[in-house]
């Protein structure tokens, strides 16, 4: 009985509202204050934050200098071609189109001429030839790198496939560095 008194006298002081008030909406007055959560004692030592089983001492990043990392395989050590003609085969069965591109400044990106946010050296290679339409055969591939190496011994030679449906680029991996390079 009580609770239908109340909803009775709410709703008419809902409705005795004028329509300004109906449409305002109570004003923001800030967070509730911090001093009702219990309050614990923080601890300078950073390395109780992380953990891996004890081995926080033990974890190391990626040198930067002297260990360039350029694209997909590139931590592994250099590449035999018999491993290369896999990747490629790999990538022919997925009927992507190989294409190869080289790079005789680096084969990283890098900042020279401009310094505008976004703006970086380096991001595009040259192709190599045209992409290999028709190409089922990854020896083919493997000798147009050679070929390229002849050409240029100094270069940073790279793999692509393209998906010509799709019209993406699926795979890309470095398939020669230069041979008188400690840097990489």
């Amino acid at each position: 009985m009580a609770s239908s008194v109340m909803s009775t006298a709410v709703v008419a002081s809902v409705n005795r509202a004028t329509p300004a008030q109906a449409s305002m909406v109570a004003p923001f007055t800030g967070l509730k204050s911090t001093a009702t959560f219990p309050t614990s004692r923080k601890s300078a030592d950073i390395t109780t934050i992380a953990s891996n089983g004890g081995k926080v001492q033990c974890m190391q990043v990626w040198p930067p200098r002297g260990k360039k990392k350029f694209e997909t395989l590139s931590y592994l050590p250099p590449l035999t071609k018999g491993e290369l003609a896999k990747e490629v085969d790999y990538l022919l069965r997925n009927k992507w189109i190989p294409c190869l591109e080289f790079s005789v400044r680096g084969g990283f990106v890098y900042r020279e001429h401009h310094r505008s946010p976004g703006y970086y050296d380096g991001r595009y290679w040259t192709m190599w030839k045209l992409p290999m339409f028709g190409c089922t055969d990854s020896l083919q591939v493997v000798n147009e790198v050679d070929e390229c190496l002849k050409e240029y011994p100094d270069a940073f030679v790279r793999i692509i496939g393209f998906d010509n449906v799709r019209q993406v680029q699926c795979i890309s991996f470095i398939a020669a560095k230069p041979q008188n390079s400690d840097e990489y």
